[in-house]
């Protein structure tokens, strides 16, 4: 029972400040889960966005189920949901009770304004740490570059390719990659067969 009010109250705490996205919460979940509870590691939270990335629903709340999940069960995927979604929902709740004169308010814009600001910040910060983890050979560089361009030229290109399109069409190149690294070297066979050798 303590290690689900555990779960229920990081996420709470993180879904609190959760302005900008997933990617912007990076660095945010990276020092919460990995760096303080060791809950997790850096090379698996980078896949649970991939995953988050690739299913329905926000990317942080969807590695809050992820990461409940791998700790208690699915009775951990649920309090670490619960608590990712119990501060946007009262916080929207009380932004929409008062929204006709909450946005024009000089103080809310100026606030958002340096939200904003931070918030870009936040998403280069994860996206630099991404690339160092992520573009590792000139295998990683090409598929950077040929999704970048696609993506960032979507509106030119005579066809607009979806994300989700890019998403499973780089997870496919990366497997075959590895499948034909894999061959070359040798590596998939196991320690029995090259024994046998």
């Amino acid at each position: 029972m303590n290690e689900l009010l555990e779960l229920y109250w990081t996420f709470l705490k993180i879904g609190c400040v959760t302005f900008g996205g997933g990617y912007a919460m990076l660095p945010i979940l990276e020092r919460e889960l990995v760096d303080k509870r060791n809950w997790t590691t850096m090379d698996d939270l980078r896949d649970y966005f991939s995953i988050g990335q690739c299913t329905p629903g926000i990317i942080a709340l969807n590695v809050s189920t992820f990461i409940g999940e791998k700790r208690r069960g699915v009775t951990g995927a649920m309090a670490a949901t619960l608590g990712f979604l119990t501060g946007p929902i009262i916080i929207i709740l009380i932004i929409a009770a008062f929204l006709t004169n909450f946005a024009s308010l000089p103080l809310v814009q100026h606030a958002f304004a340096g939200i904003r600001v931070c918030v870009c910040v936040l998403i280069i910060q994860a996206v630099l740490r991404l690339w160092k983890k992520s573009v590792v050979d000139p295998f990683t560089l090409a598929l950077y570059l040929i999704i970048f361009v696609l993506n960032a030229f979507s509106g030119v290109l005579p066809v607009k390719v979806p994300a989700a399109v890019l998403v499973v069409c780089a997870g496919v190149a990366g497997i075959t990659a590895s499948l034909i690294r894999n061959r070359r070297t040798g590596s998939g066979q196991t320690g029995k067969e090259k024994e046998e050798k």
